[in-house]
């Protein structure tokens, strides 16, 4: 049985516009995209800028999200730190919070051996939830290989990894290594990723898009492809935003437009150019057009 099936939406941290926490915002942000069909939330990711909140912040953030779930969705928590004693304080505080599990980053602080990787997991695995493996070579040194998640996957606890290389040839060959759930990890793949068997996707789109984005993930989950690409195509060009720098201000911009503001992005994320601002809009109107696209 899969833990992790479905959309799960990596949720932004709604702020005012003087760069203070919106609680009454995030509950809000939850509870529409749960009613709008998601699969599941994940508070503190990078996506929701936990670097840059306090740790008082932070900790009130997961809190609020697992609260006003209400058990109607999973709450998986983002759980990145510098050192694996942080993190692990942070695995904890998830489980005492009430999150049905965690989403971890192997060290990112430097480029570790792979004994030091699978000491970092198990260290997390002790605290007893389950463990989504979050690889992302792109931002970090470490690059989760299928051979490496195979190892990873012998942990007790480690039971899915985000999949975040871009490579969609990953899949098969994780499957072929390692014993785990894959949800993917970036916006332009979550139409191939179904498609090639992973049984959840790990979405930053679809905190604007949730309907457009589980309908996509369902159709390739079913092999509709034909039903499928006419919505995907006209997706596509805000979801490339997803694996850029600036994909939180792009998203909450993209709030922003859907009529859901979330607030600006702390530093060091600055606000975006006119000329960026300009091309999100664009990506976001065809997004929402009732045109089909064609290649």
């Amino acid at each position: 049985m899969k833990q992790f099936e479905g959309v799960f939406v990596a949720i932004v941290t709604p702020f005012t516009q003087n760069y203070e926490v919106d609680y009454q915002g995030l509950r809000d942000h939850c509870d529409w995209l749960i009613r709008e069909g998601v699969h599941g939330l994940i508070p503190a990711g990078s996506v929701g800028e936990y670097a840059a909140l306090t740790k008082e912040e932070r900790a009130k953030v997961v809190e609020t999200v697992i609260e006003t779930a209400a058990g109607r969705v999973p709450v998986v928590v983002g759980t990145g730190a510098p050192s694996t004693e942080q993190v692990v304080y942070w695995v904890q505080h998830a489980k005492d919070a009430g999150a049905a599990g965690v989403m971890a980053l192997p060290p990112i602080n430097y480029n570790p051996s792979e004994v030091e990787i699978i000491a970092h997991y198990e260290a997390i695995s002790n605290v007893g939830l389950p463990i989504i493996a979050y690889n992302n070579p792109h931002d970090y040194k470490t690059d989760l290989t299928p051979q490496l998640l195979g190892k990873l996957s012998k942990i007790e606890n480690v039971v899915a990894v985000k999949e975040f290389s871009g490579d969609i040839r990953r899949v098969q060959d994780i499957y072929a290594s390692a014993d785990l759930e894959i949800l993917i990890g970036v916006d332009d793949l979550g139409f191939e990723g179904p498609i090639m068997g992973t049984t959840g996707w790990i979405a930053g789109f679809a905190n604007a898009l949730p309907k457009e984005s589980v309908k996509v993930f369902e159709l390739g989950r079913q092999g509709k492809t034909e039903e499928a690409l006419p919505l995907y195509r006209k997706l596509l060009p805000l979801f490339h935003y997803d694996a850029r720098p600036d994909l939180v201000q792009a998203i909450k911009y993209t709030l922003e437009l859907a009529g859901r503001p979330a607030g600006p992005t702390r530093p060091p994320r600055l606000p975006l150019t006119a000329s960026e601002l300009k091309l999100i809009k664009e990506a976001y109107e065809l997004a929402i057009s009732k045109e089909e696209v064609q290649v």
